[in-house]
C-alpha cells in the first residue's frame, strides 16, 4: 500500500518513516501515513515565517479564490474524502458525507469573509486633545500559526482552523490527529493546488515530541488547539506570550421542562447523545429532567437507544459505529462499571465488543460519579429528575466545564434566565446542546476553553488590531 504524503511548505512530500493507520472497527489496514520529522518540522516553521508577508499582502479576492478552489476540490472528491474518513476513523458513512459537506461550507465562508474583512474609522476629538485626528483600524495576521487538531472531526476541525487562516492571510503549521491523518493529509492535496502563496501552509503528521516547536518555538505567534482540556492548558502554560485558542472538553448537559414537546426532545436526545459514538465535547451526556415527565421520558428513550443499529461504519444502515480505539472504549466501561456499583441502573447497554461499545442509558446516578462530573466521550448518557428549574441551572454550572447547554421550554422567561444563568459559551432552545452551524460563534468558558471558533470570529482571534492616527498638520 502507497504511503501518503504530507504537505511541507506548499509541496507534497514523502517522508522516510510511515504509520499505518487500521479501521477502529475491523483492525484492516486503511493507509500508511508519511511521518514528519524534527527536520520537517523546522522547515514548516521556517517556510511559514518567511511567506508571512505574502500571505499578509495577498488582495483579499486572491485569498477568497484559494478558498473557492478548496471548496471546488471538495465537492468534487467528497465521496472519497467520506469514504476515507468512515474507514480511518469509525465514523458511519451518513455521518462521515455530513463532516465533508460541513467543511466545505467552512471554506465557502471563509472566502466570503476574506473579502468581508474590513476596520472602523473612528473620531478621535472626543477629547480635546484629539481635534483634528482621525482613528482608523485594520486587522492584521499572526504569523506563523500552530494549528492541531483531533480525531474526532479530522476534516472539519482542520477547515475550522485552516480557513479563518487563509481568509486574514496568515500562515499555518497544522499537526492532524494520530489516530486518523489521512483525510487531513488528503485535504493537503487541496491545498498544494489552490494557490495560496507557497510556504504558507503545511501538515505534519508527527509525534508529540517532534512536534514540540509549534508550541515553543518562539517564531510561532499563536498556538490554536481542539482537544482534550488536560492537553489544552498544558499547551497554554507552555506557551508564554503566544496567543492561544483553546477549544476543549465538556459534559454537556440537557434540561427538559414540563412544557417541552417530549417526544422531538427524546429524539434529539437519542441524536445528540450516541451520534459518532458519544465522541463530541458537545455530545449529549448528562440529561435533567424535570420529574413530571422522569417516568415518561426514561420510557421512552431506553428503548429508542436500545433500537440504534451498530455495527460497520462503511454501512449505510449503521446508527452508531465504534468508538476511536479499544482502549477508550474500556475506559468507558469502567466508568459505567464504577457508576453501577455505586448504585446507578444500566438501563440498557453497558458492554463492549472491541471498540465497540453498546449506546448506554444510566439512571440513579449522582453528580459525584465520573459519568456525571468528567467528560465520558462515548455513547453514555445519564438522565436524573429534578424538580426546580434553578436547581437544574445549579446542577448544569457546577461542572468544571461549559461549552453549550440545551433547554427544551417554550417558557420566555425560563429561557433568558438561562440564557443569563447557565455559565456556558452558548444555550441551545428546544434543541441538545450537540447543535451548531459552523459560521456561528462556538466555543466554551472554564475549563472548556479561551476564545470562539466560526470562521469570522476565527479570524478575529488570529489577527492583531492596529491603529492608524490621522493628524491634519
Amino acid at each position: 500500500m502507497s504511503v501518503t504524503p504530507f504537505l511541507l511548505h506548499g509541496t507534497l512530500q514523502t517522508g522516510t518513516d510511515a504509520t499505518d493507520i487500521r479501521s477502529p472497527y475491523s483492525g484492516a489496514l486503511v493507509g500508511r501515513a508519511s511521518m514528519a520529522t524534527p527536520a520537517d518540522v523546522e522547515a514548516a516553521i521556517a517556510a511559514a515565517v518567511a511567506a508571512a508577508p505574502d500571505a499578509a499582502t495577498l488582495p483579499s479576492h486572491a485569498r477568497a479564490s484559494a478558498l473557492t478552489r478548496i471548496v471546488d476540490g471538495l465537492t468534487a472528491r467528497q465521496e472519497e474524502f467520506a469514504t476515507l474518513l468512515a474507514a480511518e476513523a469509525g465514523k458511519p458513512l451518513g455521518l462521515a458525507r455530513a463532516e465533508v459537506s460541513r467543511a466545505r461550507f467552512v471554506f465557502q465562508q471563509g472566502a466570503e469573509e476574506a473579502t468581508r474583512m474590513g476596520g472602523e474609522v473612528i473620531p478621535m476629538d472626543l477629547q480635546p486633545h484629539g481635534e483634528g485626528r482621525w482613528g482608523i483600524t485594520r486587522r492584521f495576521p499572526l504569523s506563523p500559526i500552530s494549528a492541531i487538531t483531533p480525531f474526532n472531526f479530522p476534516v472539519l476541525l482542520a477547515a475550522h482552523k485552516l480557513a479563518p487562516a487563509i481568509a486574514c492571510g496568515a500562515t499555518m503549521v497544522l499537526k492532524p490527529p494520530p489516530q486518523d491523518p489521512l483525510s487531513t493529509l488528503l485535504l493537503g492535496e487541496l491545498l498544494a493546488e489552490c494557490g495560496y502563496p507557497v510556504g504558507a501552509l503545511s501538515i505534519l503528521p508527527c509525534t508529540n515530541d517532534v512536534a514540540a516547536p509549534l508550541i515553543d518555538d518562539p517564531r510561532i505567534r499563536m498556538v490554536t488547539f481542539t482537544g482534550s482540556a488536560r492537553v489544552g492548558w498544558a499547551i497554554r502554560q507552555r506557551a508564554s506570550t503566544k496567543r492561544v485558542a483553546l477549544e476543549l472538553g465538556g459534559n454537556a448537559a440537557v434540561i427538559i421542562e414540563p412544557d417541552a414537546d417530549l417526544d422531538h426532545a427524546v429524539r434529539r436526545c437519542v441524536s445528540g447523545g450516541y451520534l459518532y459514538a458519544g465522541q463530541s465535547c458537545i455530545s449529549t451526556q448528562r440529561i435533567l429532567v424535570h420529574e413530571s415527565l422522569y417516568a415518561d421520558f426514561t420510557k421512552r428513550l431506553v428503548p429508542a437507544v436500545g433500537a440504534l443499529r451498530t455495527g460497520d461504519p462503511l454501512a449505510e444502515t449503521t446508527d452508531v459505529g465504534p468508538m476511536i480505539d479499544a482502549a477508550n472504549a474500556e475506559r468507558a466501561v469502567q466508568w459505567i462499571a464504577e457508576a453501577a456499583a455505586a448504585g446507578a441502573q444500566v438501563a440498557v447497554g453497558g458492554h463492549r465488543d472491541g471498540a465497540m461499545l453498546e449506546p448506554t442509558v444510566l439512571l440513579e446516578t449522582t453528580g459525584a460519579m465520573r459519568v456525571n462530573c468528567e467528560e465520558v466521550f462515548a455513547p453514555v448518557t445519564t438522565v436524573r429528575p429534578y424538580t426546580d428549574f434553578d436547581a437544574a441551572i445549579a446542577e448544569v454550572n457546577a461542572s468544571p466545564y461549559g461549552i453549550q447547554t440545551g433547554v427544551f421550554t417554550h417558557d420566555m422567561r425560563r429561557i433568558l434566565r438561562a440564557f443569563e444563568r447557565l455559565d456556558v459559551g452558548g444555550v441551545v432552545v428546544n434543541d441538545v446542546p450537540g447543535f451548531r452551524v459552523d459560521h456561528a460563534p462556538y466555543g466554551g468558558v472554564k475549563a472548556s476553553g479561551l476564545g470562539r471558533e466560526g470562521v469570522r470570529y476565527a479570524m478575529d482571534e488570529m489577527t492583531e488590531l492596529k491603529l492608524l492616527v490621522l493628524g491634519d498638520r
